[in-house]
């Protein structure tokens, strides 16, 4: 098994620039995006539905970079009027939105003959249609500020099989395919919207929700011989979001290293 390589300082990648990040509260990739587009320079906005972790987590950023970098709103991406107070919360904190990061998603293990309905649409709602509520109030927003840059957090289940995800493979296909028709869409504004596609990224709550066995049997499939650490994923989030990847619109990216 290969080792985690260093951790790489932040270049400035975003100074100057403002972003929001849904589901940003806690150890995942939405804390390791914050928390990455911070040390590039970034105002950052938090959001997540969980109130007292969100808190938690902004107070511990703001004391690290500073209470005028950090922002925080509770937020619940199934609500469109909570989805719309982010964004105002946003712009009336810092002026401007430049980049948005749509990493709002729920899993689940059933399989198909044994789910429910409810549980269906439930993963749906969050990861599929969360996302669609969250990049159609950016682009609106976007649309006549001069452009930016939206990163959804897709999964590679939208190109894999795995059993008992039908419901979160089939969401997050469905976030693929919006991240390539939101591009289109939005080119003449100057947005561009691209995704990544994370294989394995474990982090405390994930590793609570699976069992030690399953994520060992995942991490045995990569090449590394290792899951990823959220940190390597908001590194990719932070180039997509950035100029260094000007003229990368619509694409989905892996950010794996399975061997097949």
């Amino acid at each position: 098994m290969n080792a985690v390589p260093p951790y790489v300082p932040g270049h400035g990648l975003m100074r100057g620039r403002t972003a929001v990040v849904t589901a940003a509260a806690g150890t995942g990739i939405g804390g390791a995006a914050a928390r990455r587009l911070l040390e590039e320079g970034a105002r950052v906005l938090l959001s997540d539905a969980h109130r007292r972790r969100l808190e938690g987590t902004a107070a511990g950023l703001a004391a690290e970079f500073g209470a005028s970098a950090v922002a925080s709103v509770p937020c619940d991406v199934t609500d469109e009027d909570q989805v719309a107070a982010m964004f105002d919360a946003a712009l009336e904190r810092f002026g401007r939105i430049d980049a948005v990061v749509n990493n709002a998603g729920l899993g689940g293990t059933a399989r198909l003959t044994e789910m429910t309905d409810a549980q269906w649409s439930r993963v749906l709602d969050v990861t599929l249609t969360g996302t669609m509520r969250c990049t159609r109030a950016a682009l609106r927003l976007m649309a006549g500020g001069g452009g930016g840059a939206i990163v959804n957090n897709a999964s590679v289940l939208g190109w894999r099989a795995q059993e008992g995800q039908a419901h979160y493979a089939a969401a997050k296909a469905g976030v693929m395919a919006l991240t390539r028709c939101a591009a289109v869409e939005a080119a003449g504004d100057g947005i561009r919207v691209n995704a990544v596609a994370p294989s394995l990224a474990v982090h405390p709550n994930l590793a609570k929700a699976a069992s030690e066995e399953l994520l060992a049997e995942l991490a045995a499939r990569e090449a590394f011989g290792r899951h990823a650490e959220p940190w390597e994923v908001a590194n990719v989030i932070v180039f997509l979001a950035s100029d260094y990847s000007s003229y990368m619109t619509g694409e989905v990216v892996s950010v794996s290293s399975r061997r097949a």
